[in-house]
């Protein structure tokens, strides 16, 4: 062969390999091995050194560069040379398009890394024109049995959009796909909901147990029917007061970019304003309002840290002690159960399809396009939707008791 000058590019008994320096490996790139010294081989060594390049010149990050101290999974995948052709190969060019970056909104990624991380283990390294309908029947049995049938139907649902990824870029013909011949059986919904009373005895509990962040999250999302990530990353710019003096807030959902609002009763105004001043810092408009009890030096050393805003972890986290110490360790209730109640009583309420979903910010109205384009965020279907929501709750009350 040829010599070939590419930075870093060594041959040893034949075959080619990319081999950065210490300095290199410590910032996350490994020795590449590119097979038989080649035109095959000094392609992918050039691409590598490519890489490198884009770091150096700041077009890149390095493959172990961190968010919060953590690797992201876009960070960690870019480190893996996946064989060409592959499935994995495939998802790699898809995620350095704006296809992925831009038009996606980041629950949507979300959704494809937990399904990628169901179909790399078996699949990344294949062509996917080479995988049968038994292999993805085996596959999928595998994943329910092991993480359940919401998991599964996951996995399935990501196989099928990536699929259709990867015949665009020719790696695969588009109607060839063998989990068609599979139904994607879903998961049964949850049913959970809280009422009135257990909202509140929760939004105490978190304060006496000095969570008082998460209290009033809690207290926020109750009164606004909120997702929790929408309530998580709300700032202070997204507060407001109209004429008599009302809390609301308006933004837009974190998973459809679809505007919402909530207005606050004044119970949980009261206790949002009591948390905001017991912060002892004024928030800037960008500031998340949520955050962490923080830590104090117990006798035995440790570190303190501040309270900081909530990741969904440690909203989560903090939320299960809250629950657990006050309905029991078997008490399965989530977060996000607060929603489904809420349009519950706004239903018992009689509420309009066009009024709740304007206020949740979903298709829960057939017409829910339509009426965005005509019905700007206003207070008023607002207001109607908190009645209907006071009346639904005495109507329950009645009924239950």
């Amino acid at each position: 062969m040829g010599n070939v000058k590419i930075p870093y590019y060594v041959v040893i008994k034949g075959r080619g390999y990319w081999r950065p320096t210490a300095k290199m490996r410590g910032l996350g790139f490994s020795m590449v091995c590119c097979g038989k010294d080649g035109p095959q081989a000094w392609a992918l060594a050039q691409d590598w050194a490519e890489r490198w390049r884009r770091f150096r010149t700041g077009a890149d990050q390095a493959p172990v560069a961190v968010i919060d101290g953590k690797r992201t999974p876009d960070q960690a995948e870019s480190a893996i040379v996946y064989p060409r052709g592959s499935l994995g190969e495939a998802f790699s060019r898809y995620r350095k398009l704006d296809a992925w970056s831009l038009a996606k909104k980041p629950a949507t990624r979300d959704d494809w890394w937990r399904g990628w991380k169901r179909i790399k283990p078996f699949f990344a390294d294949v062509r996917p024109s080479t995988v049968t309908l038994e292999q993805i029947d085996v596959w999928r049995a595998h994943v329910r049995d092991s993480a359940g049938v919401r998991e599964a139907h996951r996995a399935l649902k990501i196989w099928r959009a990536l699929w259709k990824v990867a015949a665009a870029m020719k790696y695969c013909e588009r109607d060839a796909d063998p989990s068609l011949g599979l139904r994607n059986a879903a998961a049964a919904g949850r049913t959970q909901t809280w009422s009135e009373g257990e909202a509140v005895r929760l939004i105490k509990q978190a304060w006496r147990m000095g969570y008082r962040g998460l209290a009033a999250a809690l207290a926020v999302m109750w009164d606004t029917q909120m997702s929790p990530v929408d309530v998580r990353t709300l700032v202070s710019g997204q507060r407001a007061r109209d004429d008599s003096g009302a809390t609301y807030f308006v933004r837009r959902r974190e998973k459809t970019d679809q505007p919402i609002g909530g207005l606050l009763g004044c119970r949980s105004a009261a206790l949002l304003d009591a948390y905001l001043a017991d912060l002892g810092t004024e928030l800037l408009p960008e500031t998340p309002i949520f955050r962490t009890r923080g830590a104090a030096t117990t006798g035995r050393g440790g570190r303190p840290w501040a309270p900081r805003p909530f990741t969904k972890d440690s909203m989560a986290e903090e939320f299960r002690a809250v629950r657990a110490a006050l309905f029991g360790p078997h008490d399965d209730r989530q977060m996000l159960d607060i929603r489904r109640s809420g349009a519950v009583e706004a239903i018992a309420g009689e509420a309009r399809a066009e009024q709740l979903s304007r206020a949740m910010g979903n298709t829960l109205s057939a017409s829910n396009a339509l009426f965005e384009t005509y019905a700007p965020i206003e207070l008023a279907p607002l207001r109607a939707v908190s009645e209907a929501r006071r009346k639904g709750r005495a109507k329950r009350r009645d009924e239950n008791g």
